[in-house]
Protein backbone atom coordinates (compact mmCIF):
# COMPACT_ATOMS: atom_id res chain seq x y z
CA UNK A 1 0.00 0.00 0.00
CA UNK A 2 1.20 3.13 -0.93
CA UNK A 3 2.42 5.65 1.33
CA UNK A 4 0.48 9.29 1.99
CA UNK A 5 2.82 12.02 1.51
CA UNK A 6 4.47 13.07 5.08
CA UNK A 7 7.69 14.84 5.86
CA UNK A 8 10.57 12.62 6.54
CA UNK A 9 11.93 12.47 10.39
CA UNK A 10 15.22 14.01 8.53
CA UNK A 11 12.62 17.11 7.88
CA UNK A 12 10.98 16.97 11.07
CA UNK A 13 14.34 18.06 12.82
CA UNK A 14 13.84 21.31 11.54
CA UNK A 15 10.36 21.43 13.16
CA UNK A 16 9.55 23.06 16.29
CA UNK A 17 10.91 21.61 18.21
CA UNK A 18 13.18 19.91 16.60
CA UNK A 19 12.24 16.39 15.47
CA UNK A 20 8.66 16.49 16.25
CA UNK A 21 5.19 16.18 14.36
CA UNK A 22 3.74 19.00 15.76
CA UNK A 23 1.13 20.74 12.89
CA UNK A 24 1.52 17.49 10.65
CA UNK A 25 -2.22 16.10 11.31
CA UNK A 26 -5.32 17.50 11.05
CA UNK A 27 -6.30 15.37 13.98
CA UNK A 28 -2.97 16.22 16.44
CA UNK A 29 -5.00 14.06 19.17
CA UNK A 30 -4.75 10.88 17.71
CA UNK A 31 -1.06 11.69 16.77
CA UNK A 32 0.06 9.21 14.87
CA UNK A 33 -2.50 7.10 15.32
CA UNK A 34 -3.64 8.97 11.81
CA UNK A 35 -1.26 6.48 10.11
CA UNK A 36 -4.04 3.87 10.11
CA UNK A 37 -6.20 5.82 8.07
CA UNK A 38 -9.85 4.13 6.70
CA UNK A 39 -7.91 2.12 3.62
CA UNK A 40 -5.46 0.52 6.31
CA UNK A 41 -8.66 -0.65 8.89
CA UNK A 42 -10.47 -2.33 5.68
CA UNK A 43 -7.35 -4.07 4.41
CA UNK A 44 -6.87 -5.19 8.18
CA UNK A 45 -10.10 -6.61 8.44
CA UNK A 46 -9.73 -8.56 5.00
CA UNK A 47 -7.00 -10.41 6.16
CA UNK A 48 -9.22 -12.19 9.11
CA UNK A 49 -9.70 -15.69 7.73
CA UNK A 50 -9.97 -18.22 10.62
CA UNK A 51 -11.97 -16.24 13.28
CA UNK A 52 -9.36 -16.88 16.12
CA UNK A 53 -9.47 -14.55 18.70
CA UNK A 54 -6.27 -13.01 20.96
CA UNK A 55 -6.28 -10.98 24.02
CA UNK A 56 -3.33 -9.00 24.34
CA UNK A 57 -3.77 -7.94 27.85
CA UNK A 58 -2.60 -8.61 31.03
CA UNK A 59 -4.65 -9.01 33.42
CA UNK A 60 -5.08 -5.80 35.51
CA UNK A 61 -3.08 -7.45 38.84
CA UNK A 62 -0.55 -9.74 36.46
CA UNK A 63 2.23 -6.81 38.18
CA UNK A 64 1.95 -6.91 41.56
CA UNK A 65 3.55 -5.00 42.84
CA UNK A 66 4.10 -2.90 39.71
CA UNK A 67 7.82 -2.26 38.13
CA UNK A 68 6.76 1.64 38.86
CA UNK A 69 7.11 2.32 42.50
CA UNK A 70 4.97 4.97 42.46
CA UNK A 71 1.75 2.54 41.04
CA UNK A 72 -0.02 -0.15 42.82
CA UNK A 73 -2.31 -3.18 42.26
CA UNK A 74 -6.06 -2.46 42.34
CA UNK A 75 -8.02 -3.79 44.95
CA UNK A 76 -10.98 -5.56 43.57
CA UNK A 77 -14.09 -5.36 46.08
CA UNK A 78 -17.49 -6.98 45.20
CA UNK A 79 -20.70 -5.22 46.49
CA UNK A 80 -23.51 -6.28 47.23
CA UNK A 81 -26.91 -4.24 48.65
CA UNK A 82 -29.19 -7.34 48.47
CA UNK A 83 -29.08 -11.12 48.26
CA UNK A 84 -29.88 -11.09 44.21
CA UNK A 85 -26.73 -8.01 43.40
CA UNK A 86 -23.40 -7.56 42.87
CA UNK A 87 -21.72 -4.68 41.48
CA UNK A 88 -17.79 -3.96 41.22
CA UNK A 89 -14.98 -1.44 42.78
CA UNK A 90 -11.53 -0.75 41.93
CA UNK A 91 -9.41 0.51 44.81
CA UNK A 92 -6.39 2.52 43.79
CA UNK A 93 -6.60 1.82 40.10
CA UNK A 94 -3.90 2.55 38.90
CA UNK A 95 -4.50 2.52 34.58
CA UNK A 96 -0.74 2.12 33.58
CA UNK A 97 0.33 -0.30 36.44
CA UNK A 98 -0.40 -3.55 34.08
CA UNK A 99 -0.79 -3.60 30.02
CA UNK A 100 -1.10 0.03 29.14
CA UNK A 101 -1.01 2.12 26.48
CA UNK A 102 0.61 5.61 26.75
CA UNK A 103 -1.49 8.50 25.81
CA UNK A 104 -0.02 11.97 24.54
CA UNK A 105 -0.20 14.23 28.07
CA UNK A 106 1.79 11.53 29.36
CA UNK A 107 5.52 13.47 28.61
CA UNK A 108 5.82 16.96 27.88
CA UNK A 109 8.72 18.27 25.83
CA UNK A 110 11.17 19.30 28.09
CA UNK A 111 11.26 23.51 27.29
CA UNK A 112 8.15 23.51 24.49
CA UNK A 113 5.55 21.66 26.15
CA UNK A 114 2.87 18.82 25.24
CA UNK A 115 2.36 17.46 22.41
CA UNK A 116 1.23 19.92 19.53
CA UNK A 117 2.07 22.84 21.66
CA UNK A 118 -1.62 22.12 23.94
CA UNK A 119 -1.09 24.56 26.73
CA UNK A 120 -0.57 23.01 29.96
CA UNK A 121 -3.46 24.58 31.39
CA UNK A 122 -5.18 21.88 29.41
CA UNK A 123 -3.91 18.57 31.01
CA UNK A 124 -6.57 18.57 33.38
CA UNK A 125 -8.99 15.61 34.51
CA UNK A 126 -11.96 15.96 32.41
CA UNK A 127 -10.40 18.42 29.80
CA UNK A 128 -10.61 16.41 25.97
CA UNK A 129 -7.22 18.02 24.87
CA UNK A 130 -4.89 14.98 24.50
CA UNK A 131 -7.16 12.88 26.52
CA UNK A 132 -7.12 8.75 25.95
CA UNK A 133 -10.82 9.20 24.67
CA UNK A 134 -9.74 10.14 21.63
CA UNK A 135 -8.41 6.51 20.76
CA UNK A 136 -11.74 5.10 22.78
CA UNK A 137 -13.96 7.20 20.61
CA UNK A 138 -12.38 6.01 17.27
CA UNK A 139 -10.58 3.19 18.66
CA UNK A 140 -7.15 2.31 16.53
CA UNK A 141 -7.54 -0.20 14.10
CA UNK A 142 -5.17 -1.79 11.70
CA UNK A 143 -2.38 -4.41 10.67
CA UNK A 144 -0.82 -5.75 13.75
CA UNK A 145 2.56 -6.78 13.27
CA UNK A 146 3.93 -9.24 15.60
CA UNK A 147 8.24 -9.47 15.59
CA UNK A 148 9.84 -11.98 17.32
CA UNK A 149 13.20 -10.37 19.15
CA UNK A 150 13.21 -12.85 21.83
CA UNK A 151 12.95 -15.87 19.18
CA UNK A 152 15.69 -14.23 16.84
CA UNK A 153 18.29 -13.86 19.39
CA UNK A 154 17.44 -17.42 20.78
CA UNK A 155 18.23 -18.85 17.20
CA UNK A 156 21.27 -16.95 17.09
CA UNK A 157 22.46 -18.40 20.67
CA UNK A 158 22.51 -15.25 22.22
CA UNK A 159 18.93 -15.58 23.91
CA UNK A 160 17.97 -12.42 26.37
CA UNK A 161 19.01 -12.55 30.02
CA UNK A 162 16.51 -10.17 31.17
CA UNK A 163 17.91 -9.83 34.54
CA UNK A 164 20.94 -7.59 33.12
CA UNK A 165 18.23 -4.98 31.30
CA UNK A 166 19.97 -6.09 28.39
CA UNK A 167 19.66 -3.22 25.34
CA UNK A 168 17.70 -3.67 21.66
CA UNK A 169 18.68 -1.91 18.67
CA UNK A 170 16.83 -1.22 15.65
CA UNK A 171 19.18 -3.49 14.27
CA UNK A 172 16.77 -6.19 16.06
CA UNK A 173 14.02 -4.77 14.53
CA UNK A 174 15.28 -5.17 10.99
CA UNK A 175 16.99 -8.65 11.27
CA UNK A 176 13.27 -9.88 13.11
CA UNK A 177 11.89 -8.35 10.10
CA UNK A 178 14.13 -10.53 7.82
CA UNK A 179 13.94 -13.74 9.85
CA UNK A 180 10.11 -13.57 9.38
CA UNK A 181 10.22 -12.51 6.09
CA UNK A 182 7.67 -9.39 6.66
CA UNK A 183 7.90 -6.05 6.44
CA UNK A 184 6.52 -2.77 8.02
CA UNK A 185 3.78 -1.15 6.34
CA UNK A 186 2.51 2.32 6.71
CA UNK A 187 -0.33 2.26 9.09
CA UNK A 188 0.98 -0.57 11.13
CA UNK A 189 0.72 -1.30 14.96
CA UNK A 190 4.37 -3.02 15.56
CA UNK A 191 4.38 -5.60 18.50
CA UNK A 192 7.98 -6.32 19.72
CA UNK A 193 8.21 -9.69 21.43
CA UNK A 194 11.30 -9.84 23.94
CA UNK A 195 9.68 -12.37 26.63
CA UNK A 196 10.20 -9.73 28.99
CA UNK A 197 6.60 -9.45 30.73
CA UNK A 198 6.14 -13.59 30.96
CA UNK A 199 9.68 -13.76 32.31
CA UNK A 200 8.86 -10.57 35.53
CA UNK A 201 6.10 -12.23 36.37
CA UNK A 202 7.45 -16.22 36.45
CA UNK A 203 10.60 -14.93 38.65
CA UNK A 204 10.92 -15.33 42.13
CA UNK A 205 10.22 -12.01 44.49
CA UNK A 206 13.76 -12.18 45.23
CA UNK A 207 14.69 -10.86 41.42
CA UNK A 208 11.63 -8.90 41.13
CA UNK A 209 12.34 -7.13 43.85
CA UNK A 210 15.98 -6.52 42.46
CA UNK A 211 15.31 -5.23 38.89
CA UNK A 212 12.26 -2.92 40.56
CA UNK A 213 15.09 -1.50 43.11
CA UNK A 214 17.49 -0.99 40.23
CA UNK A 215 14.74 0.13 38.13
CA UNK A 216 15.80 -1.86 35.28
CA UNK A 217 14.18 -3.53 31.92
CA UNK A 218 14.93 -4.61 28.67
CA UNK A 219 14.30 -2.13 25.91
CA UNK A 220 15.08 0.14 23.59
CA UNK A 221 18.81 2.26 23.06
CA UNK A 222 17.55 6.12 23.67
CA UNK A 223 18.42 6.61 19.74
CA UNK A 224 17.56 9.12 17.31
CA UNK A 225 17.47 6.06 15.39
CA UNK A 226 14.49 4.34 16.54
CA UNK A 227 12.66 7.80 16.42
CA UNK A 228 13.05 7.99 12.73
CA UNK A 229 12.68 4.07 12.50
CA UNK A 230 9.17 4.49 13.73
CA UNK A 231 8.23 7.64 11.77
CA UNK A 232 9.54 7.00 8.64
CA UNK A 233 7.83 3.21 8.07
CA UNK A 234 4.70 5.50 9.26
CA UNK A 235 4.12 3.39 12.60
CA UNK A 236 0.91 3.93 14.12
CA UNK A 237 1.55 2.34 17.42
CA UNK A 238 4.52 1.05 18.73
CA UNK A 239 3.71 -1.70 21.80
CA UNK A 240 5.78 -4.07 23.60
CA UNK A 241 6.38 -6.27 26.22
CA UNK A 242 8.50 -4.56 28.04
CA UNK A 243 8.48 -2.10 31.41
CA UNK A 244 8.76 0.45 29.02
CA UNK A 245 9.39 0.22 25.52
CA UNK A 246 13.01 1.58 26.39
CA UNK A 247 16.17 0.07 28.26
CA UNK A 248 16.08 1.35 31.80
CA UNK A 249 18.93 2.66 33.07
CA UNK A 250 18.63 5.03 30.30
CA UNK A 251 21.77 4.39 28.38
CA UNK A 252 24.71 6.54 29.45
CA UNK A 253 25.51 7.95 25.51
CA UNK A 254 21.59 8.93 24.80
CA UNK A 255 20.94 10.79 22.54
CA UNK A 256 18.29 12.65 24.37
CA UNK A 257 20.62 13.83 27.25
CA UNK A 258 20.32 17.95 26.58
CA UNK A 259 16.88 17.52 25.60
CA UNK A 260 15.09 15.44 27.93
CA UNK A 261 17.51 16.40 31.39
CA UNK A 262 14.39 16.06 33.84
CA UNK A 263 14.39 12.14 33.28
CA UNK A 264 18.14 11.88 32.10
CA UNK A 265 17.64 11.63 28.48
CA UNK A 266 14.58 8.84 28.23
CA UNK A 267 12.89 8.34 24.84
CA UNK A 268 9.36 9.31 26.43
CA UNK A 269 9.52 12.51 25.56
CA UNK A 270 10.93 12.09 21.57
CA UNK A 271 8.28 10.04 20.99
CA UNK A 272 5.14 10.70 22.72
CA UNK A 273 5.64 14.53 23.32
CA UNK A 274 7.47 14.95 20.07
CA UNK A 275 6.27 12.62 17.78
CA UNK A 276 2.90 11.88 19.20
CA UNK A 277 3.42 7.81 19.39
CA UNK A 278 1.28 5.64 21.26
CA UNK A 279 3.51 3.94 23.09
CA UNK A 280 2.33 -0.09 24.37
CA UNK A 281 4.10 -1.37 27.21
CA UNK A 282 3.36 -4.59 29.23
CA UNK A 283 1.40 -6.11 26.36
CA UNK A 284 0.78 -9.94 26.16
CA UNK A 285 2.00 -11.54 23.21
CA UNK A 286 1.96 -14.72 24.27
CA UNK A 287 -0.47 -16.55 23.00
CA UNK A 288 -0.39 -14.37 19.61
CA UNK A 289 3.27 -15.67 19.41
CA UNK A 290 2.38 -19.23 19.84
CA UNK A 291 -0.01 -19.00 16.99
CA UNK A 292 2.55 -17.21 15.06
CA UNK A 293 5.17 -20.13 15.13
CA UNK A 294 2.66 -22.89 14.52
CA UNK A 295 0.90 -21.09 11.00
CA UNK A 296 4.04 -19.06 10.00
CA UNK A 297 1.84 -16.17 10.03
CA UNK A 298 3.04 -12.95 11.91
CA UNK A 299 0.36 -10.26 11.09
CA UNK A 300 -3.20 -10.25 12.44
CA UNK A 301 -6.19 -7.35 12.61
CA UNK A 302 -5.51 -5.23 16.13
CA UNK A 303 -7.71 -3.41 17.42
CA UNK A 304 -6.69 -0.96 20.42
CA UNK A 305 -9.60 0.54 22.22
CA UNK A 306 -8.91 2.26 25.94
CA UNK A 307 -10.93 3.06 28.46
CA UNK A 308 -12.82 6.20 27.15
CA UNK A 309 -11.68 8.21 29.82
CA UNK A 310 -12.40 12.06 29.14
CA UNK A 311 -8.90 13.59 29.48
CA UNK A 312 -6.95 10.29 30.61
CA UNK A 313 -3.12 10.47 30.77
CA UNK A 314 -3.13 6.41 30.14
CA UNK A 315 -5.20 3.43 29.89
CA UNK A 316 -5.16 -0.40 29.56
CA UNK A 317 -5.28 -0.97 25.51
CA UNK A 318 -8.18 -3.39 26.05
CA UNK A 319 -5.96 -4.68 22.76
CA UNK A 320 -7.31 -7.55 20.40
CA UNK A 321 -5.80 -9.72 17.66
CA UNK A 322 -8.17 -11.44 15.39
CA UNK A 323 -6.85 -13.67 12.26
Amino acid sequence: MEKTEYPTYAQLEANTPPGSSWGVFADADRGTANFAGHAEVREAASSVTRGEVFNLDYSLNAFDPPMARARRAPEHEILSTHSESRDDVLHEFFLQATSQVDGLRHRRASGYGFYNGVADGSIRAGVPDLGVQSWAERPIVGRGLLLDIAGLLADEGTPLEHRGGPVLEIDHLERACARQGVSVRSGDIVMVHTGWSSWFIGSTNEVRDEVRSGRRATGFRQSKDLARWIWDHQVATFATDTFAVEVLPVVADSDFLESAPEDKGMMHQELIAKLGVPLGELWNLESLLKDSERTGRWDAMCIIKPLNLVGGVGSPPNATAIR
